[in-house]
């Protein structure tokens, strides 16, 4: 049984629209282009190193299955819970299923949320005498999610405006980077093939999935449906516009990055590669306008990921999955859903390392996507969605999510353990808040 929800009368076409297509497109790209290329860039290097950007290619292409599901749920159901709210109406007779996935996708959020506050951070205070302050980090950190989480409580279309600026604004000093890296190369990519030691497709496929986490955010475009006009048409074109604009922007970085900088030193400094290899090849400047570009793609992250997130967070309350009071809205802005998503991220950056923050975001979004997968075949006939796609874009997903995993058990065994625990707590309050609400847990 679907349940339709009369989806083509939603009231949403009766409002007054705020978010036009660039608006959209920043905020998708805003959620992707965060901390993404500026933590997984000294992973990926230390694990495959030149072939750095086909990984990052690749993850593009995972990022691209995972969309597809996403546009054609989030043009057939235009519902600003958009994950949650997707597989809820799918499988209407499954509350705990709902409460499940809507679990995962908003700590999820959360967790990248942290990440790209704690990434802000560390840019931030890099120059410093109290650089390596580990609490001099969290507080930094804290005070960012405070001021995005104020600007998300001013008002719909100055979030819009100052998230368009953001955006357009690094676009324009990422690609300044790239290209300043490039004719500053040191070397050439034939040399560093010929330096480079085996590389087998298992470890570039391994990357691939592991850069997941950098493409994550596109799906923010469909938690705004209520305030966007022309859905069915603007949904598709701001999630593939802004996946294309990513890949391009992640895979110039990249080249530039490994042939200005050597490769050791990027494995070395990692969360700082690009800022210190910067500073090695063009002086002070150099290092400063990597800040200036990191600083701008974290913040237009986190505001992003808060203004997204939290609608759909506020649609699981007043369902009863989360308590009562997250799901109300003043003035149309889910207030408690912003200021508790806020709390939790910033709760996540005082306890959490970096390295457990990156891989519960990574294996999150993909489990997560490879349910939207489901979702959207077990609906394939309504949503007018090609079977070959589909089917090709759910084995791809799980392919991704087994690579991860296995590099997870093969690396970081710990960690693992660790996040494994943290989806037990997560399925457990999943389950009792199902069960009061629905009598049972199915």
């Amino acid at each position: 049984m679907i349940f339709n929800n009369n989806h083509n009368n939603s009231p949403h076409r009766k409002r007054n629209k705020t978010l036009g297509l660039p608006e959209l497109i920043a905020i998708a790209l805003g959620g992707m282009v965060g901390g993404g290329i500026f933590t997984i860039l000294g992973i990926s290097v230390a694990m495959i190193g030149v072939f750095t950007p086909v990984a990052i290619a690749i993850g593009g292409v995972i990022a691209l299955m995972a969309a597809y599901s996403y546009v054609k749920l989030g043009v057939y159901y235009k519902d600003e819970g958009a994950t949650y709210s997707f597989y809820k109406k799918t499988f209407p007779n499954s509350p705990f299923a709902a409460s499940l996935i809507g679990r995962w996708v908003i700590f999820g959020y959360i967790s990248t949320m942290a990440l790209y506050a704690y990434t802000f951070a560390s840019y931030a205070i890099s120059s410093f005498e109290f650089a390596e302050s580990e609490w001099a980090r969290k507080l930094v950190a804290g005070g960012v999610i405070l001021i995005f989480t104020l600007i998300n409580l001013w008002s719909v279309k100055g979030m819009g405006k100052i998230e368009d600026l953001m955006v357009y604004s690094k676009l324009v000093i990422l690609v300044v980077i790239s290209f300043v890296l490039i004719n500053n190369s040191q070397t050439t990519l034939p040399v560093l093939l010929q330096d480079t030691t085996d590389v087998s497709m298992l470890s570039i496929l391994m990357v691939a999935s592991i850069t997941f986490v950098a493409y994550e955010g596109f799906q923010l475009v469909i938690n705004a449906v209520n305030e966007m006009d022309h859905p069915e048409k603007n949904i598709p074109k701001a999630i593939y516009s802004s996946i294309f604009l990513a890949v391009l922007i992640y895979v110039v970085i990249a080249i530039g990055a490994i042939l200005a900088i050597p490769l050791d030193e990027i494995t070395q400094n990692k969360e700082y590669a690009l800022a210190a290899g910067a500073e090695n090849v063009l002086g002070h400047w150099g290092a400063d306008l990597v800040i200036i570009g990191a600083l701008l793609a974290t913040s237009s992250a986190i505001s992003g990921t808060v203004f997204g997130a939290s609608r759909q967070m506020a649609i699981i309350a007043r369902d009863g999955y989360f308590p009562e009071i997250i799901g109300r809205k003043v003035n149309r802005i889910p207030v408690f859903a912003i200021v508790s998503m806020s709390l939790m991220a910033f709760c996540l950056v005082l306890v959490g390392s970096l390295e457990v923050i990156l891989e519960f975001g990574s294996i999150t979004f993909l489990l997560v996507s490879l349910l939207m997968a489901y979702a959207n075949f077990r609906i394939r006939d309504l949503t007018e969605s090609s079977l070959f796609i589909t089917m090709a874009s759910f084995f791809g997903l799980l392919l991704g999510t087994v690579l991860i995993l296995y590099y997870e058990f093969e690396h970081q065994p710990e960690q693992l353990f660790f996040i494994g625990g943290l989806y037990v707590l997560l399925t457990l309050s999943a389950w009792a808040y199902s069960w009061s609400r629905n009598g049972q847990s199915v």
